[in-house]
């Protein structure tokens, strides 16, 4: 039953966006660009939906208080593709920075380009990157959210982390609180499968780190921060839900903690 509701909502998971994207285009490019949101907002809600009734997911989100107003930098745990559509309905203008190959898609780029996403190629350097830099700061002066993984790639729960120094530049540039968010999606929606796991889990967003420390220091605190969030919901999880098939890498973090705290 576990494959056959997998393949199932698979199925559900892309014929939903394709008919939306087709079915709401017209719509979504008469509206005004804010209002236009709501149609990728939606589409996410139903995607919790089609996965609490077809495979039984559910999941709830703490600390929603400590999103500040105005700009600010989401910097979530990233494991699985999950993570890049599930907060949308919680996040009020939400802008990636992505790779510019993706604005080529037919319809899905023209829906990124009309949000005012910044495009970016990954291989550019020097007066590219500060242009870049600069666009990012025109929307965030805007008030606009801005996500950004701080390992860069997605990573199996319990891995060992590999966090980029690149997010302390643009905190040191932008100047706007950074919110750490710690959630382990990849137990039930993992990386590079199809296989799809009941169960519950919690997204945890912590207290923004605020502007004015530098760089270094600001890596060192918000490492600190998420991987200790992380190792408290990975034991949480676990323990809500041990029916779970869990990765070798959460097998042997847990085992860590475990031996951690004997």
């Amino acid at each position: 039953m576990l494959m056959v509701r997998s393949v199932l909502f698979n199925l559900a998971f892309y014929a939903n966006l394709i008919i939306q994207m087709v079915v709401l285009t017209p719509v979504y490019f008469l509206l005004p660009r804010k209002k236009a949101y709501r149609i990728p907002k939606n589409w996410a809600r139903s995607n919790h939906w089609l996965m609490e009734k077809i495979v039984g997911t559910t999941f709830e989100i703490e600390g929603l208080e400590n999103i500040p107003d105005g700009g600010c930098i989401f910097a979530p745990k990233h494991q699985s593709f999950w993570d890049t559509f599930a907060l949308l309905p919680w996040q009020k203008d939400p802008v990636y920075i992505l790779k510019r190959e993706l604005t080529w898609i037919p319809l899905f780029g023209w829906y990124v380009m009309k949000q005012r996403m910044i495009p970016v190629n990954r291989g550019a350097r020097g007066k590219v990157m500060v242009a870049v830099m600069e666009r990012t700061k025109q929307e965030m002066d805007n008030g606009r959210q801005l996500i950004i993984y701080p390992e860069g790639t997605r990573r199996s729960p319990g891995a060992e982390p590999a966090y980029r120094y690149g997010i302390a530049r643009i905190y040191r540039d932008i100047q706007v609180p950074v919110v750490p968010i710690a959630m382990h999606p990849g137990l039930f929606w993992p990386r590079r499968r199809s296989v799809r796991f009941p169960g519950h889990f919690k997204v945890r967003i912590l207290p923004p780190i605020m502007p004015g420390l530098d760089p270094d220091t600001f890596f060192q605190e918000l490492t600190a921060r998420l991987e200790k969030a992380s190792d408290d919901l990975l034991v949480e999880t676990v323990a809500a839900n041990p029916h779970l098939r869990l990765p070798p890498t959460a097998v042997n973090r847990l085992a860590q903690l475990r031996a951690e705290t004997a």
